[in-house]
């Protein structure tokens, strides 16, 4: 997510995924958001409520319910997203292999290559950063980044499995690959070992930087090959189809505008690039969960950075426009209030 929305994990805290967050009271907003939290003790939704809210939706739980619904019958026979997933003639990502480079590619705000860009460009993307994303207090964004590399572990570990499917995608076929709302660089590991990698991570909090390095050369990554980009998703200083990939996870739900930055995303593609997303949703229609999310999200806006409980990602990502996409649904139990979330590929 992507943002301070950008996660706080089994904490008792609501806090999700992506990063930002103004309070004056940090205290009494613990005390207020643990007692939210106690009150959360909601059951996965069902297949039949997945499958009723996203009709071409596939749906699926976590390892760790997992167990539970298989001994039911349920779920058996969902699939994940495959290297096929473009399967069709008219889409040319299919197994292609990407060939890297060419391109133009990016720049930081700042770089001197910034003239590769419309004239007008990096003022936009420093105006639109500085409307989106106002400057905070750096103790504050030092804090958030703090908090976010430290408290994310359990939901970390609860999706690595579905991480680690998805992610086989890039693997040796994606050498400019741009991350929005990288944060702490949790999802490197999983794709930018390749020695032809070179990744633009975005965020709109600096600090998140450091990081993010760090993961970068945990993950085998040459720092050379890394560029932070301090800009938001509505706004990305990058030539139009400049990159191989396109990658978000818990970034959707915090962004101003989830169309405009989907439309970001199909922009910077390079025809036939993939967009891989994970995000949390909208619980279904008429559940307890649900309402709950509907009560929360004014709250958990404020103290989340911009997060929404209830934006219904998966049927904004379906109409964007791409010429193919495989979407599926799954319940993450660490997080209950964001449970629900859609993960897939889209091929530009």
């Amino acid at each position: 997510m992507n943002m301070i929305h950008s996660y706080l994990p089994h904490s008792p805290i609501i806090f999700i995924p992506n990063h930002r967050s103004s309070s004056s009271n940090k205290s009494s907003m613990i005390k207020t958001l643990t007692t939210v939290n106690h009150f959360v003790s909601l059951q996965p939704l069902s297949s039949s409520a997945t499958s009723s809210k996203y009709p071409s939706i596939r749906s699926e739980s976590s390892p760790k319910l997992k167990d539970r619904e298989q001994s039911a019958g349920k779920h058996n026979n969902v699939s994940v997203v495959s290297d096929s997933f473009c399967e069709s003639r008219s889409c040319s990502c299919g197994r292609r292999r990407f060939i890297g480079a060419s391109g133009a590619a990016l720049l930081p705000i700042s770089s001197s290559n910034a003239s590769d860009l419309p004239s007008n460009s990096k003022f936009y993307v420093q105006d639109m950063l500085n409307r989106i994303h106002p400057p905070r207090a750096d103790w504050y964004e030092e804090f958030y980044a703090v908090t976010i590399d430290k408290s994310m572990k359990l939901y970390e570990a609860e999706v690595a499995g579905y991480k680690a499917k998805l992610f086989t995608s890039l693997r040796g076929k994606a050498n400019k690959v741009l991350e929005l709302g990288i944060g702490t660089g949790p999802n490197l590991k999983y794709y930018a070992s390749d020695a032809s990698v070179h990744v633009f991570g975005v965020d709109p909090n600096k600090k998140m930087e450091k990081y993010a390095q760090t993961a970068a050369v945990a993950a085998g990554l040459p720092l050379s090959n890394f560029n932070f980009i301090q800009a938001v998703g509505e706004a990305l200083p990058l030539s139009d189809a400049s990159m191989d990939a396109v990658i978000g996870t818990l970034v959707l739900c915090s962004v101003k505008d989830v169309n405009m930055t989907l439309e970001e995303v199909k922009r910077v593609l390079k025809p036939g690039g993939l967009y891989l997303f994970v995000e949390h949703v909208a619980a279904q229609d008429g559940t307890a969960l649900r309402f709950l999310q509907g009560v929360l999200d004014p709250l958990q806006q404020t103290v989340s950075d911009g997060c929404h409980l209830t934006r219904e990602t998966g049927k904004d990502i379906s109409e964007a426009g791409f010429s193919d996409l495989d979407i599926n649904m799954a319940f993450f139990s660490t997080l209950s209030l964001i449970g629900p979330h859609v993960y897939g590929i889209a091929c530009k």
